[in-house]
């Protein structure tokens, strides 16, 4: 793994809904994974109800996580479709209690345009999309008129992908981003995320892992997925979350002295303290960075 250029670690400010903003750079954020599903592959079913879910979220902030990441649809492979109206009678409910109880930043996770502009209108300030605009192209206009900040995923999910893992992230990325910026996000309101596990194997994976630094070039922050994931789990030999949260905090520092700013993960005081050693390597190497 070839080591980011003391640029990358620079201040930048993401733009967000609401008047909102994150400043990337310096320190690593994490974004908690709240998923109010039955059938999450990890932890389908625990925060199934809002107060559940509301009582999860509040616990992350206070553990570190800078975003709340609400998820109504579980995206494990062969997980059934959620209509969008029942992602909605999930999904905003909790945004509108957490949006009224905390400063946290929330992001919605969906490709449904629909569901993205109602949780905006709820509170949410960032559009997390899982299939990079690809399902329904009409959330780019959505998020762009909403304000909100838009993190836009490779997928491997796909009929067009290009066998070399690297290649293909610049296939998609490159003309997924196009499509963004002629619907009217800004750079500054634009995160991308490399989509571990999403259609990739271990060894796509651990390619993506290894030149992750190689995504600079695309001049975009990038957020890490990788937690729980099951070729983290593989890497390391871990057989239930506990050993896959130990494995994802290593995965986390990696790859943010590989240069990435925000981290979903599903247990933040874990991968609050990889950050905290990774970002003093960091600070000692590159020095003030503010």
């Amino acid at each position: 793994m070839i080591e980011a250029s003391a640029s990358i670690f620079l201040p930048r400010h993401l733009g967000c809904a609401h008047g909102r903003s994150l400043t990337l750079g310096p320190a690593g954020a994490l974004m908690a994974i709240v998923n109010v599903t039955p059938d999450s592959f990890s932890d389908g079913g625990q925060f199934e109800n809002t107060e559940a879910a509301v009582a999860f979220g509040l616990q992350a902030v206070a553990a570190g996580a800078a975003v709340l990441d609400i998820g109504g649809q579980s995206t494990r492979p062969g997980a059934a479709d959620v209509a969008p109206a029942e992602e909605q009678d999930r999904v905003l409910p909790v945004i509108e209690a957490l949006a009224a109880r905390t400063d946290a930043l929330i992001s919605i996770d969906t490709y449904h345009a629909e569901t993205a502009r109602l949780a905006v209108a709820a509170g949410a300030h960032i559009v997390n999309d899982i299939s990079g605009g690809t399902a329904e192209p009409e959330i780019l206009a959505v998020t762009a008129t909403s304000g909100a900040a838009y993190c836009l995923m490779h997928t491997s999910r796909r009929p067009d992908m290009v066998s070399d893992p690297m290649a293909d992230q610049f296939a998609f990325l490159e003309k997924a981003l196009g499509a963004a910026r002629a619907a009217g996000l800004a750079d500054d309101r634009l995160v991308i995320d490399p989509g571990f596990g999403f259609g990739k194997d271990s060894d796509d994976n651990l390619a993506i892992m290894t030149h992750l630094e190689r995504l600079h070039t695309l001049g975009l922050p990038l957020l890490i997925g990788t937690s729980r994931k099951r070729f983290v789990a593989a890497l390391a030999g871990a057989d239930d979350n506990l050993s896959r949260d130990f494995a994802t905090a290593a995965t986390t520092a990696l790859l943010r002295l590989a240069g990435g700013a925000i981290f979903r993960v599903h247990n933040v005081a874990a991968n609050r303290a990889a950050l905290a050693a990774a970002d003093a390597i960091i600070s000692r190497r590159y020095g003030d960075r503010s």
